[in-house]
């Protein structure tokens, strides 16, 4: 079902915060630097983690790093530095190496953030017409934002990356922020009308839950507003978040809206895999960027 940006927005709820450098600690490794920011956005503090080269002559490409879910609250923009158990190993020193200036926040109730749960947080936004997860995606803007205004970052290349529930915050974003160049989304691309159908939807938090949704679109279709800029999309299909029929159905909305520039579009649907990076989908990642960004 065919969404416009500006509706898909509207349904969101996307209210970008205005966003503030407060503070960075910065690290040299032998090999790469780690800052540790605090960042105001609205009328918050929020913590972020940025990886980089050491040195840059000149702007270099950035990612735009969302942080996964895997009930590992505590754990927030961590995940950049020190992974996750269905990672093959953290990301933040791979891009760095690779040449990407990098940044990863805490979203609401992960990381400094968890002193409140997932379900409270949720709950009183949908109480109010909103959703956690616009507050997510608002939020993840102005982490862009940011990451734009970097004098080390060139602006018109930033690509997104996420896995799990940070797959679901960068091909969104990317929908609705066309400043998102590239993006390479691993792990939550399904049809939702399909997942409740097959009753798989409840393995979903209800971070997710954005209300009157599914009267208007999809999945496939939001990551259909992408088009024409590269996206790459990475399931295992022994994954029951993304079960293969939920897939099938949300690709066959995506691919259309490639039809002028097929190549932009790239899926990795590993057989036997579940809910995991692979060594094939971080070799396809990495060579997605190189070559997009």
């Amino acid at each position: 079902m065919a969404i416009s940006r500006d509706r898909l927005i509207e349904l969101i709820g996307l209210d970008e915060p205005s966003v503030a450098l407060v503070s960075a600690d910065i690290i040299e490794h032998s090999s790469y630097a780690v800052e540790t920011l605090r960042l105001r956005l609205g009328d918050i503090e929020v913590r972020g983690i940025l990886t980089r080269p050491l040195q840059a002559d000149v702007p270099l490409p950035a990612i735009l790093y969302a942080h996964s879910h895997g009930g590992g609250y505590a754990i927030g923009a961590t995940e950049l530095l020190d992974g996750r158990e269905y990672l093959v190993d953290p990301l933040g020193p791979v891009f760095a190496h690779a040449g990407y200036v990098t940044l990863c926040i805490d979203m609401p109730v992960f990381g400094e953030r968890s002193n409140v749960s997932e379900s409270a947080a949720a709950k009183a936004l949908l109480w109010m017409g909103k959703s956690l997860f616009g507050q997510m995606l608002s939020e993840q803007a102005a982490a862009l934002s940011y990451l734009a205004s970097r004098a080390d970052v060139d602006a018109a290349r930033i690509g997104a990356f996420g896995i799990s529930m940070g797959s679901a915050l960068s091909y969104w974003l990317a929908a609705m922020d066309s400043r998102i160049k590239a993006v390479a989304h691993l792990c939550c691309f399904a049809d939702q009308r399909s997942m409740i159908e097959l009753g798989a939807h409840d393995g979903h938090g209800i971070y997710m839950m954005v209300p009157g949704l599914l009267a208007h679109t999809d999945a496939g279709a939001i990551a259909a507003l992408i088009a024409p800029r590269p996206q790459l999309v990475c399931i295992g299909e022994a994954d029951s978040l993304t079960p293969p029929l939920a897939v099938a159905r949300a690709w066959a909305e995506l691919e259309p809206a490639y039809t002028a520039t097929p190549e932009a579009l790239q899926l990795v649907s590993e057989p036997g895999i579940g809910h995991e990076e692979t060594p094939i989908s971080r070799a396809a990642t990495l060579a997605f960027f190189a070559r997009h960004l």
